[in-house]
C-alpha cells in the first residue's frame, strides 16, 4: 500500500515545519509521499518544504485560495498513492502512527478511517484545556475519536484516511466549511463504503487558537450541523441538540433559582464538578482543570447558539444554506 499524506496549509510555515519534522521520523518502511498544498497563502511555506526534500518524498503545490476541502481534493488528484492520509497543518505525528494505521487496515480494511487527537506536554495550558473539552466523553460524547460508538464513526479531517477508490467515487470534500468531513463520511456510507475509528492512530493537535477564535470555531460548527441535518435527515440525531438544550436548561435553572429552587442549578454544579475532576485527573493541573471549565462554557455557548440560529434560518425561515450562511461555503 502506497500512502500519500495530504496537507493543506494557509499562512502557517511554522506549523508545517513541525509537522514535516515529525513525518520525517516515522517508524517503519511503508512507501509514502507528502503532498503539501498552499491554499493561496500570503506567507509562503515553500522555503520550509526545501528543508525536507532530502528527508521525505515531498511535492509542493500553490493554488488560489478556495478553502481546505477543495485544497485536500486538489492534493489527492496530484498524489501518487492508493491511500490518502489527510492532516491539518497544526498537527504533530507520533513515530508509530503509520505502523498503527497499517496494522489496523491489514486486520480490518476500510476505505476511510479517522483517528483521535491528543495534547503534548509542551502545549500551552489553553491548548490543553481546549483539547480536553473537544475530546472528553463528558463534553462531546467521544464523537471526535475518544471512544468507539454504536453508530458508524465519522472521521474528522484533521486526522483522516481515505482510499483513492473512495475518493474518486465520492469526488472528495464538498465546499462547506466546517462540516465538510461529516458530509463526506455520510456520502461514503451512502455509496457503500465503510468507515472506522483507529484509536491508536492519534495525532497531537496543536490548535494554535485563542479563546475568541475557539468561540468563533465552535459557533460555526453549530451553524453547520442543521445544514447537514437538512441534507441528510436520516442521520440526524437528538444528541446534536445537546449543547443548545444544555444552554437553555442553564438559563432556566438560573431563573428558577431566583425563586428559591436550587435543584436544577445543583445538577449543573455537579456536572461541572465532574468535569473539573476529570480534567484534573487527565492533565494533573488545577489551572488546566479550571481552564477546561471555561473552554466547556465557550464550547456549549458557541455551538448551542450557532445551532439554534441556524435551525431557525434553515428549518423555520426555510432559507437555502448558501443564502443563510454564505460564510460557510467556499466558492470554487
Amino acid at each position: 500500500m502506497y500512502f500519500s499524506f495530504i496537507i493543506p496549509v494557509y499562512n502557517r510555515p511554522d506549523e508545517i515545519d513541525e509537522l514535516l519534522e515529525s513525518l520525517s521520523k516515522l517508524d517503519g518502511d511503508a512507501a509514502l509521499e507528502v503532498v503539501v498544498v498552499e491554499d493561496g497563502s500570503t506567507i509562503s511555506c515553500e522555503h520550509i518544504i526545501e528543508k525536507y526534500q532530502s528527508k521525505l518524498s515531498i511535492a509542493y503545490f500553490f493554488k488560489t485560495n478556495s478553502g481546505p476541502g477543495d485544497s485536500r481534493n486538489y492534493g489527492m488528484t496530484q498524489a501518487k498513492g492508493d491511500y490518502f492520509i489527510i492532516l491539518d497543518s497544526d498537527c504533530i505525528i507520533p513515530e508509530d502512527y503509520l505502523n498503527q494505521v497499517q496494522t489496523s487496515l491489514q486486520e480490518d480494511y476500510v476505505d476511510c478511517f479517522g483517528g483521535p487527537d491528543a495534547a503534548l506536554a509542551s502545549f500551552s495550558d489553553v491548548q490543553k484545556a481546549i483539547n480536553f473539552t473537544m475530546t472528553s466523553f463528558l463534553t462531546t460524547g467521544g464523537i471526535r475519536g475518544g471512544s468507539e460508538k454504536i453508530t458508524q464513526f465519522q472521521p474528522r479531517s484533521f486526522n483522516m484516511g481515505i482510499s483513492k477508490v473512495a475518493f474518486e467515487a465520492s469526488k472528495g470534500f464538498g465546499n462547506i466549511h466546517p462540516g465538510e468531513d461529516p458530509d463526506l463520511s455520510i456520502r461514503l456510507w451512502n455509496l457503500g463504503f465503510k468507515t472506522k475509528l483507529i484509536k491508536e492512530a492519534f495525532v497531537y493537535h496543536k490548535r494554535r487558537i485563542s479563546w475568541d477564535k475557539f468561540q468563533i470555531q465552535v459557533n460555526k460548527f453549530g451553524k453547520a450541523r442543521p445544514i447537514l441535518n437538512l441534507w441528510y435527515p436520516e442521520y440526524s440525531k437528538i444528541t446534536f441538540w445537546f449543547p443548545s438544550l444544555f444552554l437553555i436548561g442553564f438559563m432556566f435553572s438560573v431563573l428558577v433559582s431566583l425563586f428559591g429552587n436550587y435543584i436544577f442549578i445543583g445538577f449543573y454544579a455537579f456536572y461541572f464538578c465532574l468535569l473539573f475532576i476529570s480534567s484534573l485527573i487527565t492533565n494533573k493541573s488545577i489551572k488546566i482543570a479550571l481552564f477546561s471549565l471555561w473552554a466547556t462554557v465557550i464550547q456549549f455557548y458557541g455551538y448551542g447558539t450557532g445551532f439554534l440560529f441556524s435551525y431557525y434560518k434553515i428549518f423555520i425561515l426555510k432559507q437555502k444554506p448558501q443564502v443563510a450562511f454564505p460564510e460557510l461555503f467556499f466558492k470554487k
